[in-house]
């Protein structure tokens, strides 16, 4: 069994000589465009798929900006004793200002959710933007029981358009560094970005293309060294592009910050006294790839999630994990809220043992099997731009030329989970990463149907400008648009952390990742 890992450690580890430097350094900028045909009408028209409603008013007053203090909520049509299991909550929010007067325009960010506390129980609501300062709020009544409604906002509209004209206007908010080394261990460090004019470079920068997938990376040319003397990556700055007036529009005390209550608890009964059942559920089919999932495409209850389209199992003991994963080869690749599913994985079934494959940690690769049951799981970070310590450039391969690398076949299984490191560039970049993943997908679809394909959608939790849920809400509606009319699953991580009443974390606490997995599982073992 020995030789079997190590066979599967060498197709894993490839060398990463496909990324190739020009003979000459690239001097200018190279115009990228997106190839229309690797991708969905929907990803082709941006400005239809990223439309937010009109931010309007005068960001320079910021007591005209919308305040979480003066914001308010009530109930739609009058209060009754109780509710009905299975209809719908309807609330009115109604934006102010800091003076307390109504706003007249929309585009603020509010996330609101029905807890209910005692039941351990949770579900995000919709918000609809009636575009005139009001809001209509909407939550299905899935369980039995008490219910209350939660209303935060995460950004008002002033700072949301303070989001828009950084992320479509600048080309980078953060760099990166490249280390390069001589072959007599001289060394020198640079700048490194997404295009030639983020590196910083007054002179020639380095270009180096993925000549599978059309990736593209720059740096600034090294004084002494050539372009392919290049043998390490790290997280470099995080770059000054805002004023003092956008920090305060995005500053802790307006940023996800909850309302004021604006409507007592409610008490949700079955609809017929025959009916003992506490929640909401009709018959659904097996999880399976393809499926398009509802709003909310689910629900906590007593801390577990509950797919409202299709028929999650729990996997409540290490045995039931291993069984669903016996004989299967899982390939995680993107960011490390996915490297926390392969982490959840390692720690929660004593036989999946961890390879040490002597590389960073924080970028992988990283690999765990079970010799037993023939299970096999690995992770790796997607590459380029990716915010890490230092790591060797050899260690960042291309998700798409991964998935071009790959048979496939019914015990196949594959990941995908990243957005978090691509809010900090302009949307076009994300849109040309996911039209070289949408073409490997295909392909491998297409070669072998039987292939399990998962994406993991970004979770809630960073409150910046570098990183938002407003962004990141951007960065879903790519995945969702770029996988249109592929057979693969979708697991929303969004609405799981956008469901309870716990803080945001960009990495979520256990009790939400077990439910990540379980999800996940459903689909390797839909019944």
């Amino acid at each position: 069994m020995d030789q079997q890992v190590i066979c599967l450690i060498m197709s894993w580890l490839k060398p990463m000589n496909h990324w190739l430097s020009p003979p000459h350094p690239a001097s200018k900028y190279v115009s990228e465009t997106i190839n229309q045909d690797r991708l969905p009408q929907e990803l082709i028209n941006l400005t239809s798929l990223l439309y937010w409603p009109p931010t309007g008013g005068n960001r320079d007053d910021f007591l005209a900006s919308t305040s979480p203090k003066t914001s308010t909520y009530h109930l739609k049509g009058p209060t009754q004793a109780t509710y009905t299991l299975g209809s719908n909550l309807e609330a009115i929010l109604v934006a102010r200002d800091h003076q307390g007067r109504p706003k007249i325009h929309g585009g603020d960010l509010f996330r609101a959710k029905l807890l209910g506390p005692e039941l351990k129980a949770g579900v995000p609501g919709e918000v609809k933007d009636l575009e005139n300062g009001t809001y209509l709020l909407s939550f299905p009544l899935l369980w039995a029981g008490k219910a209350q409604v939660q209303v935060r906002l995460i950004h008002s509209s002033e700072a949301v358009g303070v989001l828009q004209r950084i992320w479509r206007e600048k080309r980078a908010t953060v760099d990166f560094r490249g280390y390069f080394r001589g072959r007599d261990g001289t060394e020198e460090t640079v700048i490194c970005n997404v295009d030639p004019q983020s590196t910083g470079a007054k002179g020639p920068t380095c270009r180096y293309s993925d000549v599978v997938s059309g990736e593209v990376w720059f740096c600034a040319q090294p004084s002494t060294l050539p372009c392919n003397a290049l043998v390490g990556h790290s997280s470099g700055s995080y770059l000054k592009v805002t004023t003092p007036r956008d920090e305060d529009l995005l500053a802790r005390p307006v940023t996800d910050q909850p309302l004021p209550s604006g409507m007592s608890p409610i008490l949700v009964t079955p609809a017929a006294t025959g009916n003992m059942s506490d929640v909401a559920l009709p018959s659904r089919p097996p999880c399976r790839p393809g499926h398009l999932s509802p709003k909310p495409s689910g629900f906590f209850h007593q801390d577990r999630w509950h797919s409202t389209f299709c028929s999650s199992r729990s996997f409540p003991t290490v045995d039931s994990i291993l069984n669903c994963l016996a004989g299967h080869s899982v390939y995680m690749m993107g960011d490390s809220t996915l490297r926390q599913w392969w982490e959840y994985l390692r720690d929660t079934v004593p036989s999946l043992k961890p390879v040490d494959l002597h590389v960073t940690y924080q970028t992988g690769p990283l690999m765990a099997v079970d010799t037993t049951r023939g299970a096999v799981l690995h992770w790796r970070a997607h590459g380029w731009p990716l915010r890490s310590l230092r790591t060797p450039v050899a260690s960042l391969h291309s998700v798409a030329r991964e998935l071009h690398g790959l048979a496939g076949g019914p015990y196949t299984v594959v990941v995908l989970g990243m957005g978090a490191h691509f809010t900090t560039f302009p949307p076009s970049i994300f849109a040309r990463r996911l039209a070289g993943i949408r073409e490997a997908v295909r392909a491998l679809l297409e070669r072998e149907p039987s292939t399990l394909v998962i994406i993991k959608l970004a979770n809630t939790g960073y409150k910046s400008v570098y990183g938002s849920d407003w962004l990141t809400l951007q960065v879903n509606r790519f995945l969702r648009a770029a996988f249109v009319g592929l057979p693969v699953a979708f697991v929303d991580a969004w609405e799981m952390t956008s469901s309870l009443a716990v803080p945001d974390n960009i990495h979520p606490n256990k009790l939400i990742v077990r439910n990540e997995v379980e999800l996940f599982l459903s689909f390797i073992c839909p019944t």
